[in-house]
């Protein structure tokens, strides 16, 4: 039985796609910066301002004190209201050995019927309030950290709930103060990570480089082939194919002549293109304040799985469990003004067309834009990638009004659009499965093995080909009573990438999968173990330093590996290129490898953590390991993307120009010898 659920069900607004994709990305790019967290917004500085001290206590029972001045007409809710009410509360941090024996809140505690909660007496106060916490700590334990949670309201103004972070220490004295939870500057810290020996306009040898400027624009170029590639496909969904000839129709029939409604058609087409490039601006205004920003959201583990939970519900949207579809009233306010006679009426049906196709188009677009998350300089790939999306979709309009007599050569609406949905809906499903993949290996769960990962593909293959052959039925879209030549040959395609697929659940040497390398997970992360099966193994893993004393007790140069988790060309190097025989060796007898994970999550131990000062001015936290390798990366090589590849002395002097993503064994390799000429050379000229 088919399930429907009408527009204005809480689910159909909770899976629609701007709700899905767009307010999940601001969520995570929010979280990532510490915004909100770290600072507790500029509306609740505003309303609530707090200070923190330590009253004189004796022993292991240390009295905390939390100042609150309260904004204006703002009411701070008290401790002791429940949790179905407005409230705040203390909560001290796991890692401490103690516990919270009671809270006094001092100031005048007011009571009255609150009209956010229907009514309902709810306690708080005004002006300022003091609340002492009495701590019982464990003997010689160190540190007390902990949360204040607070909600606050202003007639219809609320904020929070607000976490903001406090922790006391022992003085010198041995009694307790207040201590600051914001991350220092560090000079050594700093000095660790810009490495002024390293000069990139001088290497010892001058080959390698990475070719930005020529794989940039064939890149872009990629890209906009791919996204046009992609409107294509939108253009046959059942959203938007009808449009076409009733659209171009209701323009040339409108017109008072045949050149106003050509005109009419064309800037139709041109406006459907620029709202779909107008996607990609805020993305823009991500980047700027950090080069690692974009891959710090797409590495996000949450994100990711957020993400997965997107591609899902788009998979169940197409195989008819329910219908995704933006709020009625959001489509009616904007199908109305497309009713203007005007330019402005135009570009009115334009996104019109953009909104109501949405639920066909989303998921497409939605792979565009995740996929443009994980690339360096995603906002520019992201607004080639709109680009091409927006001309696929609106060039028809513009060519059919040209040549009407076209109309009559498209094919006719039917059963074959429903196919292509189920098709999407069985990609969505794998899509599903990749992004939950990626979070799986940033947090190293284990949940999802490369032979795991690949049954799931497998079996979702198998249930695609069965469908495409009429053996898998779907209640709305029943299979032809004949095959078609376009339909089976679709089927043998993904019949042959299931057969290839399937040597991957084996610990053989044929379950290397080269052509899938990168979008399946790594050789090593395997229900066999951690044998690598052939494949290169770094010296050093995250530990920099570490691998500057091999390189001097040993004398070797170093290989620095910028690489990253969840990076799917980082893998392709490990899996296809250094595993060749001219590479290989030369890694292993030659270099030290050292892989510096940027999007590593782990956190470095307290001590490390600090605030740094960038190049620019600008500050950055560096509280994980991949916070400290990335900065590493972008302050020194002026480069944010993974694969890269810097070969370096002992005494951390570049020996070539960087490299990333080279997908050549032989000229990867003629950079690997180059720098050992370079290393040979650098310690002849010491010797001497």
């Amino acid at each position: 039985m088919r399930i429907r659920f009408h527009r204005s069900a809480w689910c159909s607004r909770l899976l629609s796609p701007p709700n899905l994709l767009l307010a999940v990305i601001s969520i995570f790019v929010l979280s990532e910066q510490h915004a909100f967290a770290q600072q507790g917004g500029d509306s609740a500085q505003r309303a609530i301002r707090w200070e923190f001290s330590a009253m004189p206590a004796a022993g292991d029972t240390p009295l905390i004190a939390l100042h609150a001045r309260i904004g204006d007409g703002w009411k701070l809710y008290s401790t002791t209201n429940p949790d179905s009410l407005g409230n705040s509360r203390v909560t001290l941090d796991s890692s401490v050995h103690g516990h919270i024996l009671g809270i006094l809140e001092k100031g005048r505690l007011q009571h009255g019927k609150d009209a956010l909660f229907n009514g309902t007496e709810t306690s708080f106060f005004t002006d300022r309030t003091d609340w002492q916490i009495r701590v019982r700590v464990a003997p010689g334990s160190g540190d007390i950290k902990g949360t204040l949670s607070f909600m606050a309201v202003k007639g219809d103004s609320v904020i929070g709930p607000v976490d903001t972070a406090f922790r006391f220490g022992r003085g010198p004295d041995g009694g307790w103060i207040a201590k600051s939870t914001g991350l220092q500057q560090s000079a050594s810290g700093s000095e660790e990570l810009k490495k002024t020996s390293i000069d990139l306009r001088h290497p010892v040898n001058s080959c390698g480089g990475t070719g930005t400027e020529d794989s940039g624009s064939k890149s872009l170029l990629g890209i906009f082939i791919l996204g046009f590639f992609g409107g294509l496909v939108a253009l046959f969904m059942p959203c938007t194919f009808p449009m076409i000839p009733l659209t171009v129709s209701y323009f040339t029939k409108k017109a008072t002549s045949r050149s106003q409604g050509i005109f009419n058609a064309v800037m139709y087409g041109f406006f459907i293109f620029i709202v779909y490039v107008l996607i990609s601006v805020p993305f823009y205004f991500l980047s700027a304040s950090d080069a690692n920003i974009l891959n710090t959201i797409s590495t996000n583990v949450w994100l990711n799985v957020a993400f997965s939970v997107v591609f899902l519900a788009f998979a169940l949207s197409f195989f008819g469990l329910f219908e995704i579809t933006l709020p009625g009233r959001f489509s009616n306010t904007v199908d109305a003004r497309s009713g203007i006679g005007s330019i402005g009426g135009i570009f009115f049906m334009a996104l019109t067309l953009v909104i109501v196709s949405f639920s066909c188009t989303g998921p497409i677009l939605g792979t565009l834009l995740v996929g443009a998350l994980g690339r360096d300089g995603g906002a520019v790939q992201l607004t080639f990638a709109m680009a091409g999306f927006g001309l696929a979709l609106g060039l028809p309009f513009a060519l059919f009004a040209l040549f009407p007599n076209w109309l009559r050569s498209l094919p006719r609406s039917g059963g074959w659009m429903n196919t292509l949905k189920i098709v999407f809906g069985f990609i969505e499903l794998a899509l599903a499965l990749k992004y939950f993949s990626n979070a799986d290996l940033v947090t190293h769960w284990g949940l999802l093995k490369r032979e795991t990962f690949l049954g799931a593909w497998i079996l979702t293959g198998i249930a695609l080909v069965l469908y495409l052959f009429g053996v898998l039925r779907f209640p709305h879209d029943p299979p032809p009573e004949k095959l078609g030549k376009g339909r089976i040959g679709v089927g043998l395609v993904f019949l042959a990438l299931v057969l290839y697929m399937l040597p991957g659940l084996t610990h053989t040497r044929y379950s290397k999968l080269a052509l899938l390398s990168g979008t399946i997970p790594p050789l090593n992360y395997s229900l066999y173990g951690e044998e690598e099966n052939g494949a290169v193994k770094a010296n050093v893993m995250n530990d920099y330093d570490r691998a500057l004393q091999l390189a001097r007790e040993q004398h070797k140069p170093v290989l620095i590996d910028f690489t990253g988790w969840a990076c799917s060309n980082c893998r392709r190097m490990e899996e296809n290129v250094w595993t060749s025989p001219e590479v290989k060796p030369l890694i292993q007898k030659d270099y030290i490898l050292v892989s510096l994970y940027v999007d590593d999550r782990q956190l470095l131990p307290e001590n490390q953590q600090f605030l740094f000062t960038a190049n620019d001015g600008s500050k950055k936290e560096i509280r994980t390991i991949g916070d400290k390798y990335a900065t590493l990366q972008s302050e020194n090589f002026k480069n944010a993307s993974q694969p890269y590849y810097v070969l370096i002395d002992p005494n951390e002097r570049l020996l070539t120009l960087p490299v990333a993503y080279t997908p050549s064994a032989t000229e990867y390799a003629q950079w690997l010898r180059c720098g050992l000429d370079a290393f040979h050379r650098q310690s002849g000229t010491a010797a001497r």
